[in-house]
């Protein structure tokens, strides 16, 4: 005759709590490895993260520039650039990024047509490159998409360059360390064949910097750096 044997109340607790232990320790891998999924991107992960990091460096360059060359004007400019650099902070933490990484790279080397390349070196201080022919916009872009730049073409500059946005408010303008102040320059986004015409209204740490509302009115959405720029001086 088989006899059944019966856990006492004591086993049956101890049972349960290991039970809940192996269960919390499983909840617990699942939390770790949810986070680690969800650890901030860096520039190279995420077209976003370079844009934002490419417009904090430019500003951190220009505050450098401003620091080493000071004028009349360059405690006031610093001030509005670091408000600029703490907005583009928080905008990285936003979008998963990693807060405060920083690539000065508005004027990234990329593929140059007949092997040259104009780049900028020296962190901004630059002279201004040898001028070149006067160079139309494509065909397929004249009058297509524009936004406030009507179909005006112009003297090709800054070839190469990617354009970013430096975070700064206000109507549709742009900075340029190569461009003195009113100068006007149009920018078209070729993913997008979006353009804008704006004047150069201060002084950046690259070539065709724009401030927020005319980076709108070429932005492809969610983007934060064009890579496909054409920049022509149109007066």
């Amino acid at each position: 005759m088989s006899r059944r044997r019966t856990l006492g109340p004591k086993k049956k607790i101890a049972l349960l709590v290991g039970a809940a232990t192996v269960a919390g320790g499983g909840a617990f891998v699942m939390a770790a490895t949810s986070n680690a999924a969800q650890s901030p991107q860096t520039a190279a992960e995420s077209t976003v993260c370079q844009g934002l990091a490419t417009a904090l460096g430019n500003n951190q360059r220009f505050i450098e520039d401003q620091r080493a060359n000071p004028d009349a004007q360059s405690a006031a400019r610093i001030t509005n650039r670091e408000a600029v650099v703490a907005q583009i902070k928080v905008q990285q933490e936003a979008s998963g990024c990693v807060v405060g990484e920083s690539a000065q790279g508005s004027q990234a080397t990329q593929p140059a047509q007949g092997g040259q390349e104009n780049g900028q070196q020296g962190g901004g201080q630059q002279a201004t490159p040898p001028a070149q022919p006067p160079q139309s916009a494509p065909a397929d872009n004249a009058g297509a998409g524009n936004a406030g730049g009507g179909t005006a073409s112009g003297q090709q500059v800054c070839n190469g360059s990617t354009v970013t946005l430096s975070g700064e408010a206000g109507a549709p303008a742009a900075s340029s360390n190569q461009f003195p102040v009113g100068t006007k320059l149009k920018v078209t986004n070729l993913d997008n064949n979006k353009s804008t015409t704006v004047e150069v209204t201060s002084v950046s740490g690259s070539c065709a910097l724009l401030n927020n509302a005319a980076f709108e009115q070429v932005r492809e959405p969610g983007k934060f750096l064009i890579r496909r720029a054409l920049i022509e001086k149109v007066g």
